[in-house]
């Protein structure tokens, strides 16, 4: 099966990436957080075939914003992926939705989305993913904001689901997980939860990496 393993990613670039973060610790310190996380949430994406012993193997697609397709393709491939492609524009929903067909019309039965801001990920996290939607349609990754660090949609996922999942979202508050669950029952779906992670999106959440 065609798999899929996608970054939803900010160019790290003082003023335009982690403002959250930014307003307690600065613009240029941020940037660089926001950078090492890049090159961390990357390297545990490229490792995902070395951690399922080679069988479960997925394309590494940077989805970047806000660069267009060449510079993206160049970022991801400094990054260690094969491949960049530019997110567009809209908000976050719609960003995702977009990296979603277009992984569909490319063949991917099974589709990955994840952040970059997760310190702790490591490439079983990933795997646990992949193998959960080959019995589930839908899997979560719960984070401690309330919201989610991944998204796997699978082949079985009807259309209706795939839409609304990304839909009329309050993306970045606390409810983002319990609303996705609620659509998730709506259509008599029961997505599989995955181990909850921490995003690191303000100052308070460096203390542990300190």
């Amino acid at each position: 099966m065609k798999r899929q393993l996608v970054v939803i990613a900010r160019w790290p670039v003082p003023g335009r990436c982690k403002r959250r973060l930014a307003a307690g610790i600065g613009r240029g310190r941020a940037a660089a957080v926001q950078q090492r996380l890049m090159a961390h949430t990357l390297a545990s994406c490229v490792a995902l075939g070395d951690s399922a012993g080679g069988r479960l193997h997925a394309e590494v697609v940077v989805a970047a914003d806000p660069l267009g397709p060449r510079n993206a393709q160049h970022w991801a491939r400094a990054l260690g992926a094969r491949r960049g492609v530019c997110q567009g524009p809209g908000g976050l929903g719609l960003r995702m939705q977009r990296q979603v067909r277009r992984a569909r019309r490319e063949g991917a039965g099974q589709v990955v989305l994840i952040g970059s801001d997760l310190p702790a990920l490591q490439p079983a996290d990933l795997q646990a993913a992949f193998l959960a939607l080959e019995q589930a349609p839908l899997v979560l990754g719960p984070a401690s904001d309330g919201g989610y660090w991944l998204i796997g949609l699978g082949r079985g996922l009807g259309a209706g689901l795939g839409r609304e999942i990304f839909s009329g979202m309050a993306w970045g508050t606390t409810t983002v997980l319990e609303q996705t669950l609620a659509v998730a029952r709506r259509h008599g779906v029961k997505p599989t939860l995955l181990e909850p992670h921490s995003d690191l999106d303000r100052a308070a959440d460096l203390q542990p990496w300190r």
